[in-house]
């Protein structure tokens, strides 16, 4: 219970915070008003807005503002008026509450012509009797009234912002099918380059080795009546070299589909990856069913790429694997408590991990903070 009251205490102090924010906002947005009418001011200044709703209401940070100059101006106008009244509510209720907090204990301190109506809704106070029970109940009035309606006028507010912010069903489904082409194009290029770095591989090691083995098998029978010894010898050699290529063979495979997935399933392979991890690794896997390759393969790289970039660049002593599935949909989240402040456009281990999760229409969200900790959250769909 305890616990509960802290939360919603939190949740009032937040939502005071977000409305006097959103009061000073609109109040400056009125004085630069003319510049907020061109579209790209507006559209920043909107995804500003957009982002502190979203941080309110606790959503993952949205993108840039994709909405119509109509809509995005409508947006302005609503912002603005609900924005000052809404502010305008929290000064009151907020301001009243402190001004009786400190004015009731200091009723004796008043000047005389003060005294009376100044905090205790006009009642006439003539005593401290008047001054304690009525300012109490002015003060527990306004308290009540703030932590009771503060939070619900911000989210009201937030979720406004969101709506109108939020593009309609056929911006949405236009921009879906621009990031399906997207993705697909970057998929059809990421297989081609895998392909080629496979066929690479595979002439450049497990290929020429091949060609040597039979070469020394060649020599060996030629002279295998003539010099034993010399055939002992390329026999030899052929056998190490045999064992090489297996070993290189057995790389590329890995890079295509773990065998361990094969052997151990998802869960497995997850359990090997946090056994074998650098850092203290705590793993939750759910129930999972029945998985395509595909989705395994990603959620298997997912992780494996996480924790590697957790113990190389964040300076972390611990990261936690969740693994879940929720009706056809695959969720991977992976935390470390490093210094934070990850960046995919720095390195390709993150953009890697992108490019396989867009390749099967999944998402992506990235939470890294400086400071930490770092989140990687991966969705992908998984039905048949």
């Amino acid at each position: 219970m305890n616990l509960h009251r802290a939360e919603r205490l939190r949740a009032t102090w937040r939502a005071l915070g977000y409305l006097l924010g959103g009061l000073l906002a609109a109040a400056l947005a009125l004085l630069v008003l003319p510049a907020l009418l061109v579209p790209p001011v507006a559209r920043a200044w909107a995804g500003r807005q957009r982002r502190r709703a979203d941080g309110l209401l606790g959503a993952p940070a949205s993108g840039p503002v994709r909405v119509g100059t109509a809509r995005l101006l409508g947006w302005l106008g609503a912002w603005l008026l609900t924005g000052l009244a809404f502010g305008l509510v929290a000064v009151v209720c907020a301001g009243n509450t402190l001004t009786t907090a400190v004015t009731v204990p200091l009723w004796w301190a008043l000047p005389a012509g003060t005294r009376a109506g100044g905090f205790a809704a006009g009642a006439p106070l003539t005593g401290w009797g008047p001054a304690l029970t009525l300012g109490t109940a002015q003060l527990l009035a306004f308290a009540a009234l703030t932590h009771w309606l503060l939070p619900r006028l911000a989210r009201l507010h937030a979720r406004t912002c969101v709506a109108l912010l939020s593009p309609s069903a056929s911006t949405e489904l236009a921009q879906r099918v621009e990031t399906l082409t997207e993705t697909r194009a970057g998929a059809l290029t990421a297989h081609g380059a895998e392909l080629r770095r496979i066929e690479r591989d595979l002439h450049d090691g497990t290929q020429a080795r091949l060609v040597a083995i039979a070469m020394r098998l060649g020599v060996a029978r030629e002279l295998l009546d003539e010099d034993p010894r010399t055939v002992a010898t390329l026999l030899a050699q052929a056998h190490r070299t045999t064992e090489e290529a297996m070993v290189e063979l057995r790389a590329v495979i890995r890079t295509i589909y773990p065998p361990i997935l094969a052997d151990r399933g998802l869960a497995g392979a997850l359990s090997a990856l946090g056994a074998d991890a650098a850092l203290d690794t705590t793993l939750d896997v759910g129930s999972l069913g029945t998985l395509p390759a595909a989705v395994e393969a990603v959620a298997y790289f997912t992780v494996a790429e996480a924790l590697t970039n957790a113990a190389k660049h964040s300076g972390a002593t611990r990261t936690a694997v969740r693994v879940a599935r929720t009706g056809d949909r695959l969720s991977i989240e992976v935390t470390d408590d490093g210094a934070g402040g990850a960046d995919e456009t720095r390195g390709t281990g993150l953009a890697g991990i992108r490019q396989r999760v867009l390749a099967l229409d999944g998402t992506l969200d990235l939470r890294s903070p400086v400071g930490g900790p770092t989140t990687i959250t991966v969705g992908v769909p998984c039905g048949s």
